[in-house]
Order: C-alpha cells, then sequence, then structure tokens
C-alpha cells in the first residue's frame, strides 16, 4: 500500500489517523508540525500527504505550497477543525491552493479512507 505522511501538531489526533491508516495496509510516518513534515519529503519516498491547516512553526498551507512547488503530483489531502478562523475557510484556501482534498476534523474513518483511496486512484491516473 501506500506509505502516508502525517503531519499534526496534535499527538492524540495523529495517532487516531495512524491507527486507522494502518488497518488498511499503509505504511505511516508522523511529524509534529510543518518544518518536520517537509524535511520528511525532503528524504523522499512519500506517496501523499495529509497535513493539519493550523499548526505551530510551518502552517499547512507553507507545507501545501512548498509541497506542490517541489513535487507538484503529490496528492496532499488539507484537514482542518478551523479555530479562530473557519474551518471552511481554511480548507477553501487550500483547495485553492492545490490541496487534492480536504477534510473537515473531526474526520470519520471511512471518510479518511474513502479520501486517500482517491488521492491514490487519481495520483495513479496522472502517472499512469
Amino acid at each position: 500500500m501506500a506509505h502516508i505522511l502525517v503531519i499534526d501538531d496534535n499527538p492524540e489526533f495523529r495517532d487516531i489517523l495512524r491507527a486507522h491508516l494502518e488497518t488498511h495496509g499503509h505504511r505511516i510516518t508522523l511529524a509534529e508540525n510543518g518544518d518536520s513534515g517537509l524535511a520528511v519529503l525532503d528524504q523522499g519516498g512519500i506517496d501523499i500527504v495529509l497535513t493539519d491547516i493550523l499548526m505551530p512553526q510551518r502552517d499547512g498551507i507553507e507545507v501545501l505550497r512548498g509541497a506542490k512547488q517541489r513535487w507538484p503530483d503529490l496528492p496532499v489531502i488539507a484537514i482542518s477543525g478551523g479555530g479562530w478562523i473557519d474551518a471552511g475557510d481554511l480548507l477553501g484556501m487550500a483547495e485553492r491552493l492545490g490541496a487534492d482534498l480536504v477534510l473537515q476534523k473531526p474526520v470519520r474513518r471511512d471518510d479518511l479512507i474513502a479520501a486517500v483511496d482517491a488521492a491514490l486512484r487519481e495520483n495513479l491516473r496522472k502517472i499512469g
């Protein structure tokens, strides 16, 4: 299956995503912020990125922009629960900046798996 990078500053949410994705056979690498997430991407071997939007040090919008500039075909799924900005506004901005899919927190397991599967199918279609 796919090697997925999960970037989120909430350790409990990262662990939930990892558990859901591992049960579907995916290999997961975790990062706690955008800086560490981009460092993982620099090492190569990632098939898809799931990134939170609001994070310290480097937010998900910066991760999305950096990833799409360097690896334009890399699927990126943006996730947000909002905060001081409405989640819909953040996710809309992420879509305009190139996110392949967006998910609003709380994320249901079935929606997560469906989004990952759709992003991977679309990527195979692009390169295939």
